[in-house]
């Protein structure tokens, strides 16, 4: 929906830029999408002037080019070169000064120059209708008759008219705003301003016409019908002010009569039609219904089947219009008109919108219809329409207003309490503030108490039926943007979060697992009492023994899954089959002073060679990496970063990390210790990861995260680094994540170095940086500058050296 700025101003005094106005607006719920500038002759005249010409001969070197002396109010008259055949001493022409562009009817725009042609200096252009863009004739230059001064420029004489034009993306609960008139009633509430609306001056006839009846079959579909006649009217173009507005609008203006029913629907949001009286059958009116498959010719000339349904405005004969949405083509004002029957109603929302779906009909009049427009509007609208075509059109009035109105729509009553108006906004609004806002909506606020009031809304205000909306209106007028955010902010939601189907998840991951070539294990939860005992690092207090042994190699509940684990893996390997790869789901047990304890666990063991030997290349032997690649996949599936890496050498462990989030431990992972392999009779090494299920399950998320793709090139800078054997790859990854700011996008390690080419205790990190810039394109200052950030950070926090 678009609106006129300066159309605005004659509701409503307005000082503010369009820009700080949309602003406003969208505050307030009228979303505005976006703020044009319109002219209503292309480029607005700039560099155009009135002249006058002085003199006129025969250019010397050309048979149909004039040389012309012409006066544009500079002083000094101008030479100007012309090839119209009209052009002639003492005319008042158009003429476009040099520096000017012209925005001609077809073709592209031009500059106007000083240049020669044909030998003789010419100083500007005398100009035709279409060569400036107000027409469309060539046939010579524009003769003014007016006794404007010279240099008057021509956007007054033309009366160009620059303004602004909101374009509104109008929600379909405010059908209230679908005007200039319903936007100005925002903005007096908002500005706390007085809005200035026409005076309704009474009508009487001036003279007798055509007599005109109705009947209304069904008021419950149109609950109000009212008309006028009016004749002597001389069909035309409209005046300028009134194309302006409709071009400002994306109308394109048609005659007076049709255009003034155009400006009253845009402007006070009644859609208004005009009949021919002399098309109107038997002087009759008769607003119902007719039969299902009845053939109907609208305004565009296609013939359609009724519905049954829709509303219909007809005569004596038959259909004249489909009412509140297309006209007939019989029945509609045509340059022969002389006199009108001009009908304004207010229609059920309902018969509209059924009449427009099935007719797959959108016009500006059922875009209000079916929203609901104000049933106190009609009259008003219809006298300032007809005061517009007695002032544009000639026309008179020959009837009194004819308006069918048997049960008036009722305002609404609304129950207000003030507890619920500072309950669903958040924030305690004083009474007296909500009154004033209230008031400055024409919502009258009544039976006032301590606790709540009771206000009566007007029904043009459709949205506005219960005290939910009576509070949005005070939200949106006080400002969405004036509700704190208070630190112990909590939020109801209306959607169901699903709680997470802990089966599913376990289900998804074994998936994952088992096609990267795992085999999933189940094993007992009854374990060998001596595992606990000679481990070193199980507490055999916290054995949960069985009462009823089986035996006692069965006598105890386990406290981890290693042991079960390992006794697979013996299983296996005694029976060469040394390349393994498993992973369990189980549950662990122990006894605690508060009493018995279990949790999931799930644990991942690596053995023997990752590949088996082939021609292509030797085996090799999983490694940590191997282990540690596969924690991370099972990490990244579900959505959670590791907080803290943290090394370790104790037992079950010869080494290994600990992954931490927060204070809690993830899990632990690394090579299980010989002493450990011994206790469960493997003679290969075990590679061995020992994960918290039940943490990762409730720290688990659905939702990644993305991000927009860089359009800027990465950049790769490398770094070799010689640091102690104490310092931990993830101390040197969070020194640089530090130092490397947002352009540090990824570090990678590619070679690791320990021997006898640097110092005994020492190891070597050749390091690469991923460096990139999501704005612009990096440079080598910039890049060199990041660089020597990280080897200063390098140097002070983890005593590194540069290796060269």
């Amino acid at each position: 929906m678009k609106i006129s700025i300066n159309r605005l101003k004659k509701y409503i005094q307005l000082t503010e830029s369009p820009d700080q106005i949309a602003a406003l607006l969208t505050q307030s719920g009228l979303e505005v999408e976006a703020v044009e500038e319109f002219q209503s002759v292309p480029g607005g005249l700039e560099g155009i002037v009135i002249g006058e010409v002085l003199t006129c001969e025969k250019h010397p070197d050309a048979d149909k080019l004039s040389l012309t002396t012409v006066d544009i109010g500079t002083g000094t008259p101008s030479q100007i070169v012309c090839g119209a055949p009209n052009v002639a001493a003492g005319q008042k022409v158009v003429v476009a000064t040099v520096g000017a562009k012209l925005y001609p009817s077809e073709g592209e725009p031009f500059e106007i120059k000083k240049a020669k042609i044909r030998g003789q200096v010419s100083e500007g252009m005398i100009c035709a209708e279409d060569e400036i863009g107000i027409g469309k004739s060539h046939a010579g230059i524009m003769i003014l008759d007016t006794d404007l001064p010279n240099g008057t420029p021509a956007s007054a004489y033309f009366e160009v008219e620059n303004d602004a034009v909101l374009e509104i993306g109008l929600t379909p609960n405010r059908a209230d705003a679908a005007s200039h008139l319903g936007v100005a009633r925002d903005l007096k509430a908002l500005l706390g301003r007085p809005i200035c609306l026409p005076q309704e001056k009474p009508l009487s006839p001036e003279k007798s016409g055509p007599a005109i009846t109705v009947k209304v079959q069904d008021s419950k579909d149109c609950p109000r019908y009212a008309g006028v006649v009016i004749s002597d009217l001389k069909v035309g173009p409209s005046p300028q002010w009134l194309q302006n507005f409709l071009r400002s609008l994306d109308l394109e203006p048609i005659n007076n009569v049709v255009d003034i029913t155009n400006f009253i629907l845009h402007d006070l949001g009644q859609p208004l039609h005009a009949f021919d009286t002399d098309k109107i059958s038997d002087g009759k009116i008769i607003v119902g219904k007719l039969a299902k498959g009845t053939p109907f010719v609208t305004l565009d000339e296609k013939e359609r089947k009724l519905s049954g349904e829709e509303l219909m405005i007809c005569d004596s004969k038959g259909g004249m219009c489909i009412a509140g949405i297309f006209g007939g083509l019989h029945s509609g004002v045509s340059e022969s008109t002389t006199s009108i029957f001009l009908e304004s109603a207010y229609f059920s929302p309902d018969v509209i919108r059924k009449g427009s779906q099935f007719h797959g009909l959108k016009t500006d009049a059922s875009f209000r219809f079916e929203r609901g427009t104000d049933p106190n509007m009609p009259v008003f609208a219809l006298k300032r329409a007809v005061e517009l075509l007695q002032e544009i059109a000639g026309g008179k009035v020959c009837s009194e207003i004819i308006d069918l109105y048997p049960d008036p729509v009722q305002d609404f009553k609304i129950e207000v309490e003030y507890g619920h108006i500072n309950r669903l906004i958040g924030k305690k609004i004083e009474p007296k503030e909500v009154k004033s806002i209230l008031e400055s909506l024409d919502i009258r606020v009544t039976e006032e108490t301590g606790v709540g009031f009771t206000a009566i809304v007007k029904p043009y205000r459709v949205d506005v039926t219960r005290e939910a909306d009576i509070i949005e209106e005070v939200l949106r007028i006080h400002g969405f943007h004036q509700v704190e955010l208070v630190e112990n902010l909590s939020t109801d939601y209306l959607a169901e979060h699903p709680v997470k189907d802990l089966n599913k998840l376990q289900f998804k991951l074994s998936e994952i697992l088992a096609g990267q070539g795992y085999f999933e294990l189940i094993t007992n939860s009854l374990t060998k009492p001596q595992y606990a005992e000679k481990s070193g690092f199980l507490d055999a207090s916290k054995n949960v023994e069985i009462y009823n042994k089986l035996s006692e190699d069965l006598g105890v509940m386990r406290q981890t899954l290693l042991f079960s684990g390992l006794e697979v893996m013996a299983h296996n390997i005694n029976r060469r089959q040394t390349d393994l790869k498993g992973f369990e789901f189980g549950t662990v047990y122990q006894k605690t002073p508060e009493g018995y304890q279990e949790g999931r666990r799930l644990a991942i063991f690596h053995s023997g060679n990752r590949s088996a030997e082939s021609w292509v290349e030797p085996s090799k032997p999983f490694g940590f990496a191997d282990l540690y690649s596969t924690v991370e996949k099972v990490l990244e599936k579900l959505n959670i970063e590791v907080g803290q890496v943290n090394p370790i050498e104790s037992a079950p462990f010869t080494y290994g990390l600990e992954l931490k989030l927060g204070e809690k431990i993830l899990g632990t992972l690394g090579l299980v210790d010989d002493k450990i392999l011994k206790l469960a009779e493997v003679r290969q090494e075990v590679w061995y990861a020992d994960l918290d299920w039940d943490l990762l399950c409730k720290k688990a998320s659905g939702l990644k995260r993305y991000q927009e793709i860089s359009k800027f090139p990465e950049v790769r800078r490398d770094l070799s680094l010689v640091i102690d054997k104490a310092v931990t790859y993830d101390q040197v990854k969070s020194v640089a994540e530090k130092a490397g700011g947002k352009l540090l996008k990824r570090i990678g390690v590619f070679d690791v170095y320990q021997g006898d080419k640097i110092d005994s205790g020492k190891k070597a990190y050749a390091l690469s940086f991923i460096l990139q810039d999501s704005e612009n394109t990096l440079t080598d200052k910039v890049i060199d500058k990041t660089m020597s950030k990280l080897i200063q950070a390098f140097q002070d926090q983890v005593g590194a050296y540069i290796r060269s």
